[in-house]
């Protein structure tokens, strides 16, 4: 799962490298013909890490693409990955960590450690926090993320605090 704009840059990277790493393959017709059981493999392989980088580059672009004031349909696949529901939900209502760590009282750098570790360090009580900002509940089968108008109005108040407080800043300085 891609996670952040670094992250992005890097898997779209690999999509391109391995794009023409297939088509040097596909021109490769000696080893198609002599070895062609190696060449299936290597084709099959390379062929499969793209699609899933594809796939995933294709996610990150529809979560930062999302409207915040919408609701998302947050798919994982599987239970092992819950964590990733709330790293999707934050990216797609464009919540900065430092934001999130103000919800769940931890800081920046706490909330980008949960993330780095998908959540595997952090408390029952930061993760459920979490779901509640974001809004996350599992409707028939099927994860959905809608924040509420509550927690919308604490998000446009810490925007607003910190925007006055930049200008602050610099008229201090």
């Amino acid at each position: 799962m891609i996670k952040n704009e670094q992250e992005y840059n890097i898997t779209k990277s690999w999509v391109e490298r391995m794009g023409r790493a297939i088509a040097m393959l596909e021109q490769d017709l000696n080893k198609k013909a002599n070895q062609p059981d190696v060449w299936q493999i290597h084709y099959d392989g390379v062929t499969s890490q793209r699609e899933d980088l594809v796939n995933q580059v294709v996610e990150y672009e529809a979560l930062i693409a999302h409207k915040p004031d919408e609701q998302i349909l947050l798919e994982i696949e599987s239970l092992d990955n819950l964590s990733d529901l709330l790293i999707k939900a934050r990216i797609a209502f464009k919540m900065t960590h430092r934001e999130l760590a103000i919800f769940c009282q931890r800081t920046e750098d706490e909330i980008k450690l949960f993330e780095n570790k998908n959540y595997s360090n952090a408390s029952y009580l930061d993760f459920t926090t979490a779901l509640e900002v974001f809004g996350i509940k599992l409707i028939d089968g099927k994860f959905i993320a809608y924040m509420s108008d509550y927690y919308k109005e604490k998000l446009a108040s810490i925007r607003q605090m910190e925007t006055y407080n930049e200008a602050e800043m610099k008229a201090a300085s």
